[in-house]
């Protein structure tokens, strides 16, 4: 008997996992077609069960029916279980001065296997800054994020994660990645310009829980002519707002606001 097998078997359902988790991997729409290939079953083993993802808002219809895109249904699922409805709860009014004091947007953000996840946001309090949408993923490894949640975890869970890394599809550099990472953690922030967006600087601090970051607060910062708050106040407003949610999930909620940081003395570096 091989003890890999598994107990029980439920094709049909095993037929629908392999399609979601083909559309995961890929950000493009994919045709019918690409979806046999991808999972290795004829066209009329996963017709039925297309229709029936689709119905049920698992799927969706790209531009001009040019194939199915996950929708994000089963991450609003995911958002319903209570560790993650508990941090969001409490992160997003600190997320919510935070944006109000420095004048830049921010999101938090959790890490889902080799990748980085946005669970919340909260937009600037002004017509100019960049909008990360709840739902969006970038590599681990090719993101501010996905560094700082990296740099603060125990020896043991880095090693994990390396070899996650290491055996994943999204090639990156090693060295610079654990270089990065030893300053990111000496540091206690993050600041490193964005991968995605040209002219924006990412600014990252852990949200720690248990010894280790749980998740990160990330504000993608752009320099705005007058200059209203600096990127070192915008740090250090960060920082503490970082702090001020750790604090909160293990002692509870806060009860004072943050705001001290950047309208406190001006002048420090980052």
């Amino acid at each position: 008997m091989n003890p890999k097998a598994p107990k029980y078997r439920a094709p049909a359902l095993e037929k629908g996992l392999d399609i979601l988790e083909l559309l995961a991997r890929n950000s493009k729409p994919m045709s019918m077609a690409e979806i046999t290939e991808g999972v290795g079953r004829s066209r009329n083993e996963i017709f039925r069960m297309l229709q029936v993802l689709e119905e049920r808002g698992y799927l969706a219809r790209g531009p001009g029916d040019s194939g199915y895109t996950l929708t994000n249904h089963l991450f609003m699922l995911g958002m319903q279980q209570p560790r993650i409805s508990n941090v969001t709860e409490l992160a997003i009014p600190v997320m919510r001065n935070l944006a109000d004091e420095i004048g830049q947007p921010c999101h938090l953000v959790a890490p889902t296997e080799e990748q980085i996840v946005v669970i919340a946001q909260c937009d600037a309090p002004s017509d100019v800054g960049l909008v990360v949408r709840q739902g969006h993923r970038r590599p681990l490894a090719h993101s501010t994020s996905g560094l700082v949640l990296f740099a603060f975890q125990s020896e043991r869970m880095r090693s994990r994660w390396l070899e996650m890394l290491d055996a994943g599809k999204v090639a990156y550099d090693r060295e610079a990645f654990l270089k990065a990472a030893e300053q990111v953690r000496k540091k206690g922030y993050a600041r490193r310009p964005s991968e995605a967006v040209d002219g924006v600087v990412d600014l990252c601090a852990p949200i720690m829980q248990h010894g280790h970051a749980e998740y990160t607060l990330t504000v993608p910062f752009i320099r705005r002519h007058p200059e209203q708050v600096s990127e070192a106040e915008a740090i250090r407003a960060l920082c503490s707002a970082a702090a001020e949610v750790s604090k909160a999930l293990t002692y509870g909620p806060p009860r004072v606001s943050i705001g001290r940081a950047a309208r406190g003395k001006r002048g420090a570096t980052s």
